[in-house]
């Protein structure tokens, strides 16, 4: 029987902006379960970018529970939310975010520092990590020395370092060109038969149809929450340019 990792129920996210009350999200419910790979949608203002901020305790609801793995996060402190984000979840984000002074390797590293693990460990395990990225041979470049999709799998080998429940990529091949775009989906894909649970948002059709489940967001609720029957992988880009 498949784990439940992530349980929103009734999840509502409201803003004050001036005199008026923005309803990011309306009384969202949602399951995810262990291994699933999940691709959210939704136009600018549809309440994706709410409900990812949400689900990578980036954010607090207004109102709902949002169990994590079984845990109530729903009214953690930020200091809470900080470990937890550590522990339980890997960002991939559409810029990267690599501090631009530092190399490959010590970009990696740097979700183990503050996990408290020793500096000989954390060259190891980041070391073994690039090396699944396929970047072995770029550990100690800089970013500025790498391509955009090499910046990409360095993001990747970061989220993966410490053995996260979610993998949760907000935009992954948005700065990225088409073949580079496919080849971190196909590195998403190898992620995920690996027993990972892997969500991705986005608002691009062609990465949203390589997840098994498409969830659909409008105006704050979701519209649609549907199995993809026409999953794409990889080598079906492979097979067309054969």
């Amino acid at each position: 029987m498949q784990k439940s990792v992530i349980n929103f129920k009734d999840i509502s996210r409201f803003f004050q902006v001036g005199t008026e009350t923005v309803k990011a999200l309306r009384e969202v419910s949602l399951h995810i379960q262990e291994n699933e790979f999940v691709a959210i949608m939704g136009p600018s203002g549809s309440g994706k970018s709410t409900m990812m901020n949400i689900l990578g305790c980036l954010d607090t609801p207004t109102s709902g529970t949002y169990h994590l793995n079984g845990q109530d996060v729903s009214k953690m402190s930020d200091n809470e939310l900080a470990d937890v984000r550590n522990r339980e979840i890997g960002f991939i984000f559409q810029t990267f975010n690599l501090l631009q002074r530092s190399t490959a390797l010590e970009n990696v590293m740097l979700p183990l520092i503050y996990a408290g693990i020793g500096k000989s460990q954390r060259i190891k395990r980041a070391e073994e990590t690039l090396k699944s990225v396929q970047l072995t041979d770029r550990m100690n470049h800089k970013p500025n020395e790498l391509s955009g999709g090499q910046r990409q799998r360095v993001a990747v080998a970061r989220a993966l370092i410490n053995n996260p429940s979610i993998v949760l990529a907000d935009e992954p091949t948005g700065n990225l060109d088409s073949k580079t775009s496919v080849e971190i989906m196909g590195l998403l894909e190898e992620i995920h038969k690996l027993g990972n649970t892997i969500i991705v948002v986005t608002h691009e059709e062609d990465i949203a149809k390589h997840a098994h489940r498409i969830i659909r967001m409008l105006d704050g609720r979701i519209a649609s929450d549907e199995m993809n029957n026409e999953i794409v992988t990889v080598s079906d880009y492979a097979n067309l340019n054969a």
